[in-house]
């Protein structure tokens, strides 16, 4: 039971720390606490299903659902966010009906229901005793990847030099001449991709539902 619940542990915290991170990265960046960030999350998990089950694609094929869950970001961020960032309480109150609105529109599309994707990889090892399905193996390999290639960006790049002495002071990386609004728009790509990353990974193992932003 104990390494059953150690698997299940490391498979759900590798997912929160994904959405943890990209979360931070956008609060530290651009200095706003986007509520909506897991709304992209389950975007692509639902995406996912969509193409998956409802369109009939192979599962390989349709991981590049995350690609949807990036772009609305973005453009939320464009279009809602960047427009009030500068007032917090406004940008609370439009993150927060952000999400609620990708709800609903879920809730609309789809219905209350708590819906399945097959696992991309069948079959089960056995690790210690405990049998660890392939796909929550899949789980662990995937945020493993995903958190060395945001290190390697933080620290490796200049993209990740520009993003760490913005979120250090903003100020001053404005008068060093660097562009902090676009600094901005790729850390809330970033951190979208490693939403949609946790909503990919996840819907095999668990259940999709409107609610799973909360």
């Amino acid at each position: 039971m104990f390494q059953d619940i150690l698997v299940t542990g490391l498979v759900n915290g590798g997912v929160y720390a994904l959405l943890a991170i990209g979360f931070s990265l956008i609060f530290g960046v651009a200095r706003i606490v986007n509520i909506a960030h897991t709304a992209f999350y389950m975007l692509a998990a639902y995406a996912l299903y969509g193409l998956a089950v409802k369109a009939g694609l192979p599962l390989a094929a349709a991981l590049p659902a995350s690609v949807i869950g990036v772009v609305v970001s973005l453009a939320c961020y464009k279009l809602a966010i960047e427009p009030v960032r500068q007032h917090d309480a406004a940008v609370l109150i439009a993150t927060i009906a952000l999400a609620l609105i990708f709800q609903e529109s879920l809730l609309i599309a789809f219905g209350g229901h708590y819906l399945g994707v097959p696992a991309l990889v069948d079959g089960f090892a056995v690790i210690l005793g405990v049998r660890v399905s392939y796909q929550r193996l899949v789980v662990l390999a995937a945020v493993a990847v995903a958190l060395l290639a945001t290190w390697f960006l933080l620290n490796r790049t200049r993209l990740g030099l520009a993003i760490r002495a913005t979120a250090n002071d903003l100020e001053i990386a404005n008068l060093m001449g660097m562009n902090v609004n676009r600094v901005a728009m790729l850390t809330v790509g970033i951190s979208a991709t490693l939403a949609a990353v946790a909503g990919l990974v996840v819907a095999p193992v668990f259940v999709v539902d409107p609610f799973m932003w909360l």
